[in-house]
């Protein structure tokens, strides 16, 4: 009887060890199926931001290049005003800085 209750003790750790298995199997497939899922939403997540982020910069591309002659025409037009004020200035100040040139070469210190 002793031998019996021993043989229905195995058998249950055995039952028992196996429904541990299949709990272990499922929780793993589980994982398994949730990363990979993860991983899709990931991947579309980042499909979906490269998409937008190329549509910005050929927005961007595209009303830079066409905005090209204009910007040309605009910086020409600042350049010449600055040197024509630079030029100004200089005139302006050119015998000033002549003057104390001269003072600074022909001053003797001891």
């Amino acid at each position: 009887m002793a031998s019996n209750r021993g043989q229905g003790g195995i058998q249950q750790l055995l039952a028992a060890e196996q429904e541990a298995q299949h709990i272990v199997n499922a929780a793993r497939s589980a994982k398994m199926a949730r990363l990979k899922q993860a991983k899709d939403e990931a991947a579309k997540e980042i499909a979906e931001y490269r998409a937008q982020m190329e549509l910005e910069f050929q927005k961007k591309v595209a009303a830079s290049s066409g905005d090209s002659g204009a910007n040309v025409k605009r910086l020409e037009l600042e350049t010449e005003q600055k040197i024509k004020h630079l030029s100004a200035e200089a005139a302006r100040i050119s015998s000033d800085v002549v003057q104390m040139l001269l003072k600074q070469v022909t001053t003797v210190k001891n």
